[in-house]
């Protein structure tokens, strides 16, 4: 069903048994962000909190906290959407079908934006930020932040609600040096679609208009986070998504989504920055605190009765999973169409999306080199890192395969069926100096780090391990030694306070077992980490250190390694110093004492209580 609002969307999920209503009083410092964790961990319904300490406004999270909720939120369009996105992949299909696609074309056709003069239900009041949920998420946070906003932005040489972008990009709304209710930070990056618009608007010495849109129907959320292709309009497609056209006004010069719950406008102005953050990011730790574009704010406005949305994110799985999945299900097999001879590529959740990627190409060019070796995929690899948000990873482990079996979101067995065939003398591709996601602190600098890219095709060269090979026992200076997969073992060692003592370690590591280099042939991939046992317990820990906390270029070394011809290798297995180095950020921890807090809403007699049954 086409909703309205965001309220409608609540109210729906609550008729379907997908919400909870938690009417006791919570805190929105870390109380508030802590009960999210915990029902999302426990698969538990979206949640609408009717108290909120400090602010007269409701708050309602996990409303996409799992994909079979989001799915049914756009349970009448999403199949017309992947129709739309299917046609426009292969625009003869609607040729060859025109009757077939006339229902999907009309929908496309009812999707541009609403100009609308008279219905403007978010300018019921003007409040100021501090009347606002100031919810702060983890004990580092720098303040409150907004955490599913709609960030609208439009070009100055091309003014109009077709050619703006609209995008989520985080807000932090207190703390640090920010004039209260006169100054918020907002976080991004220049290469995305507002930072195009802001370095054109100083390029003229002129302020950027920008307008924060909270709430609202769900599809204008989705819409925000969607990687949509040049010269197609987000708001374009929340009416597609949403079954209703994006409606929209203009005061004062800025732009306004009328069915939003809040909208925040201001200006920001050539070259005033201020510190933004820390903040609990996605990866798993604090993004710390940056100068970034400080936006001084004009007004804030509020419907009637106006809900405010939020998420929390820290180490995945988050809500943001869902997102992630509701996105792969929207687009298909968008990216390979992108992409020539790619058939199948994902970003692996438990590493934290952008570190980690596994993809599956063609191998079309092995009739002409004389063995079954990468040749293809190495210019698909290319290509992906190339892609749009694609371009943050860090690892790409690609392969071809013959069969057809494999798929690359079954990572333990994907990962099983690259190491059992790459070549370390051969196989192993950096790219140095290059930019990082800017969350990602285990680089050289702020964006700056190092990429690799793993390529295996061919036959099997080693069968995997399934228990230490007794080498890796008697080592002087690492111990521990786990199985963290087949054919991957983590070896715990004492964190190290400069590169050149990490160099050292690795050197003896080196000098102590090239000797057994052929006792180590089941091993590709040896981790040296803090605790080897923590990168046992789940293959989940194994992800997200492993490719969390590593710098390719600076942190990964061989066993009897060579460099020849400028190309790097070794004939031992790799090894990646995944430990936690002297420049990384602090990873998010929960509060104790808020934990046993939030007790109380599961307690008998708490909203919560029958969550537990």
């Amino acid at each position: 069903m086409p909703y309205h609002s965001l309220e409608e969307c609540l109210l729906d999920l609550e008729k379907h048994g997908h919400l909870a209503r938690i009417t006791e009083e919570i805190d929105p410092y870390l109380e508030m962000a802590a009960l999210h964790l915990r029902v999302h961990e426990m698969g538990g319904p979206a949640l609408l909190f009717e108290k909120v300490k400090g602010s007269r406004f409701r708050a309602a999270s996990n409303i996409f906290g799992t994909i079979d909720r989001s799915k049914f939120i756009f349970r009448d369009t999403l199949q017309r959407v992947q129709q739309l996105i299917e046609l426009k992949n292969d625009p003869v299909k609607a040729l060859r079908r025109p009757l077939a696609n006339i229902k999907t074309g009309l929908a496309a056709a009812k999707a541009f934006p609403k100009k609308d003069p008279f219905h403007k239900p978010v300018l019921y009041e003007e409040i100021s930020i501090t009347d606002l949920p100031l919810i702060q998420h983890w004990p580092m946070d720098g303040g409150a932040f907004v955490t599913l906003p709609q960030v609208y932005t439009e070009d100055i040489d091309q003014p109009g609600i077709m050619k703006a972008n609209l995008g989520m990009y985080r807000i932090q709304l207190t703390g640090n040096a920010y004039e209260a209710n006169k100054e918020i930070g907002l976080h991004y990056q220049l290469h995305r679609g507002i930072g195009v618009h802001q370095s054109k608007a100083n390029a003229k010495g002129q302020p950027l208009k920008v307008s924060c849109f909270v709430g609202g129907p769900p599809s204008h959320s989705v819409s925000a986070v969607m990687p949509l292709p040049e010269g197609i309009s987000e708001m374009t497609f929340a009416g597609v998504l949403g079954g209703r056209r994006f409606r929209y006004c203009y005061k004062d010069g800025f732009a306004i989504s009328t069915d939003a719950d809040f909208v925040i406008t201001g200006e920001v102005y050539p070259g005033e920055n201020k510190p933004e953050g820390p903040f609990g990011d996605h990866l798993g730790y604090y993004s710390l605190r940056h100068d970034f574009p400080v936006m001084r704010v004009h007004k804030v406005y509020a419907k009637k009765n106006a809900v405010w949305p939020f998420t929390v994110v820290g180490r995945p799985p988050q809500e943001d999973t869902s997102f992630g999945q509701l996105i792969h299900e929207l687009t298909g097999a968008a990216i390979p169409q992108e992409i020539p001879g790619l058939k199948e590529v994902h970003a692996v959740d438990a590493a934290g999306v952008h570190p980690l990627l596994l993809a599956i190409g063609s191998e079309r060019y092995t009739p002409y080199t004389p063995a079954r070796q990468p040749a293809e995929i190495l210019t698909i690899a290319n290509h992906i890192l190339g892609t749009g948000q694609l371009s943050l990873a860090k690892f790409l482990f690609i392969t071809a395969d013959d069969t057809g079996g494999l798929s690359t979101h079954n990572t333990r067995t994907f990962m099983e069926y690259v190491l059992e065939r790459i070549d370390l003398s051969r196989d192993v591709h950096f790219h140095t100096n290059t930019t990082i996601d800017t969350l990602d602190y285990s680089g050289t600098g702020l964006n700056t780090g190092s990429k690799v890219v793993f390529a295996a095709y061919g036959d099997v060269k080693r069968k995997l391990c399934t228990e230490v090979p007794a080498a890796l026992h008697e080592l002087s200076s690492f111990g521990n030694a786990t199985l963290a997969m087949p054919g991957v073992v983590a070896l715990s060692a004492e964190r190290f306070s400069s590169y050149e003592d990490a160099h050292r370690q690795m050197d003896l590591l080196n000098r102590e077992l090239q000797p057994k280099t052929d006792q180590l042939d089941p091993v590709a991939l040896i981790v040296v980490c803090d605790d080897a046992h923590f990168m046992q317990h789940t293959f989940s820990n194994y992800l997200w250190a492993a490719f969390t906390r590593c710098n390719p270029s600076h942190d990964i070394y061989g066993i009897n390694a060579f460099t020849e011809n400028k190309h790097w290798g070794c004939r031992g297995p790799l090894v990646i110093d995944a430990r936690i180095k002297p420049h990384h950020a602090p990873p998010v921890e929960k509060d104790p004492a808020v934990e046993k807090n939030i007790d109380r809403f599961f307690a008998r007699g708490g909203s919560l209580h029958h969550l537990l049954k």
